[in-house]
């Protein structure tokens, strides 16, 4: 088997879909409708992982010719070492098994000071990415509750600084209900009550 430039995902090594056919010596078609006839065995995460979007063109634009990806490709699936096992027990051939054997003692078994410097900086440059991705999310998700709340918080700051008295009427109004509907909510929540005629 020759030489496989080390991918890693999620801090175990993967195949792309292309080498796995090419180490099985099959069609990717045929690793597809497999893995299509038989997507009940395999669980994201834990057999494979599916890159799209914008994790996707991240990653495309860090790696080069040799990990087999291509521009117009949409999506992307990683298979672990337990992910090309499963594809080796669809496929059942006496090569697949021969092939699965070098993989797991050349390939998922080798121990990480065996990996080349340029290998390293691809792998960290990957992970790094994974991880800003990770925060753009977190930081999208807070800007998003920010925008949600800022127009509340805006509102509530131009009532608390108003030098004069607010009707009823026209708070009741910018939360599109009646007054005797606003009146009801304050009085069931006990922010107003009546003491005396007030």
């Amino acid at each position: 088997m020759k030489e496989l430039p080390i991918l890693k995902y999620s801090g175990q090594r993967i195949l792309t879909t292309q080498q796995l056919a090419e180490i099985y010596e099959t069609s990717v078609e045929n690793i597809k409708m497999n893995f299509n006839r038989n997507k009940n065995k395999f669980i994201e995460g834990k057999h494979f992982y599916l890159l799209k979007g914008r994790e996707l063109r991240i990653f495309k634009h860090k790696v080069t010719d040799s990990y087999f990806v291509k521009n117009n490709v949409n999506q992307l699936y990683f298979w672990t070492e337990r992910g090309a096992n499963r594809h080796c027990k669809i496929l059942d051939t006496d090569k697949a098994w021969e092939q699965f054997d070098n993989l797991e003692e050349t390939y998922f078994n080798v121990k990480q000071g065996n990996i080349s410097g340029e290998n390293l900086i691809a792998l960290a440059v990957i992970e790094a990415q994974k991880i800003l991705l990770q925060k753009d999310k977190e930081i999208e998700m807070k800007n998003q509750v920010i925008s949600e709340l800022k127009p509340k918080a805006d509102y509530t700051d131009t009532i608390l600084q108003s030098k004069a008295l607010v009707n009823i009427n026209q708070i009741a109004k910018d939360y599109r209900m009646s007054a005797r509907q606003m009146n009801k909510i304050l009085s069931e929540k006990r922010v107003q009550y009546k003491q005396g005629n007030q």
